[in-house]
């Protein structure tokens, strides 16, 4: 198959380590971060939540501490490859963009779709808008995210004219599953919540995707 688009999520997939966590545990509210996650809520209303958090924390300090997470193994190498057989690639997280934004200029990744944290004169207010504009309150749903990842992976398909079976999706946790299942090929990276259900590729190491292209 000539695959012209590849998409990642980004925590825990090229990053090893995700953001929320990473932050939260820097700036002492872990704790409140992990009961946010456990409440029965839409995940959408988790992300708002969370994004409180974050309110009075200026951009500066927020990318200084994103960009000490470490990338995952071959991740540089393997974007090298993927550039020289000239393949889109596209971040779709359901983190913030000025995150997925500053981790794709690093890589150079084409397409971002993320979360909006809201910005006023370089710090941090609290809110964040989702990019799923019309969420539901069924849990497990795919527009209860607040980022849905299989109608993101069909947004940028439209923008590039292409079908959804001519991309790959690579992630590792549950709500990857939406997006591994509307692509021509889906992925899992070092899974988590069964997610190797939903895939056709299970792989441990990036190097490996570099096979199917």
């Amino acid at each position: 198959m000539n695959y012209k688009l590849i998409a990642f999520d980004m925590d825990d997939t090229l990053l090893s380590g995700r953001t929320i966590y990473v932050i939260a545990d820097r700036k002492g509210f872990r704790d409140e971060v992990d009961r946010i996650i456990s409440m029965e809520i839409p995940n959408y209303k988790k992300t708002m939540e969370i994004a409180k958090l974050l309110e009075g924390m200026s951009v500066e300090e927020f990318l200084e501490i994103f960009r000490s997470i470490p990338l995952n193994d071959n991740v540089p190498e393997v974007f090298d490859e993927i550039r020289k057989k000239k393949i889109k690639t596209a971040i779709i997280s359901n983190s913030y963009d000025i995150a997925a934004k500053d981790l794709a200029n690093r890589l150079k990744i084409d397409f971002v779709i993320a979360n909006e944290l809201v910005v006023k004169d370089g710090i941090i207010t609290g809110v964040v808008i989702p990019h799923n504009k019309n969420p539901v309150d069924k849990i497990g749903d795919c527009r209860s995210y607040s980022v849905c990842k299989s109608e993101a992976l069909e947004e940028i398909c439209r923008k590039l004219n292409i079908d959804p079976s001519e991309t790959i999706a690579i992630g590792d946790g549950s709500i990857d599953r939406f997006m591994l299942s509307t692509a021509g090929l889906g992925i899992a990276y070092r899974p988590k919540a069964n997610l190797e259900e939903y895939a056709d590729v299970v792989i441990d190491d990036m190097i490996e995707l570099l096979r199917f292209l």
